[in-house]
């Protein structure tokens, strides 16, 4: 039965109008990107297909142009589509930070940081650098590991703090496992890349680990 014809409000776009985004499941909200299915199947029979194939809207959004494309349903267009929507919520997540100090938004914080990071196949690690008034002056991603860790230079996130004229730093990185909960060497590198900016006057406001579903902060467990 093709979408249309379904109950109104068990229809994907009537659903989050009247219901709200958060009401749909990652099936019907990869309908929605889709649109159309195939020839016997509605969109959200093909996106729970798609979900089935690439067991995750993650694994999905991570997925390379080849492997994308050998999907039924899927193209090139798609593929470009899907590459847009995403750099455009991680502009708006950056949009909103920018409007106020950073410490008043932590909620938004966590959101454009695992929007960053969270769908990275290896390990990242970037900084948030702010000013006296802890707002965004730049986000950067400074190193890249392999798929378990990353080797990070407190000398480049030094001078690339400098030449920003940052007040303060935030830094972050993602865990390719999923899970955020920070190791031993997470701590370790905090340290020594707080005393290594302690040492000009730029002050390490926290570090944030994204994982799938959470974001575990240094500060919040008193750490920073």
């Amino acid at each position: 039965m093709a979408i249309r014809d379904w109950p109104e409000a068990e229809r994907p776009r009537e659903k989050l109008l009247h219901q709200g985004v958060e009401s749909l499941s990652d099936a019907e909200l990869l309908a929605i990107f889709l649109r159309t299915g195939l020839p016997g199947k509605s969109a959200v029979d093909l996106a729970r297909d798609l979900l089935q194939r690439f067991q995750s809207l993650r694994a999905l959004f991570e997925s390379d142009l080849e492997s994308f494309c050998q999907a039924p349903g899927l193209g090139p267009a798609k593929y470009v589509q899907l590459q847009a929507v995403l750099e455009m919520s991680k502009r708006h997540f950056e949009a909103h930070l920018k409007r106020s100090s950073v410490l008043e938004s932590p909620r938004e914080v966590r959101r454009y940081l695992s929007a960053q990071l969270r769908h990275e196949a290896r390990e990242v690690f970037a900084c948030l650098f702010l000013d006296n008034h802890h707002r965004v002056i730049r986000y950067q991603a400074l190193f890249y590991g392999t798929i378990n860790a990353a080797s990070v230079y407190p000398r480049e996130v030094v001078k690339l703090a400098l030449s920003v004229n940052a007040a303060a730093v935030i830094l972050s990185h993602n865990h390719p496992s999923g899970i955020a909960e920070p190791s031993q060497a997470d701590r370790q590198i905090t340290e020594r890349l707080q005393q290594a900016l302690g040492l000009v006057d730029i002050r390490v406001l926290d570090h944030m680990v994204v994982g799938d579903d959470e974001v575990v902060s240094f500060a919040e467990r008193g750490w920073i």
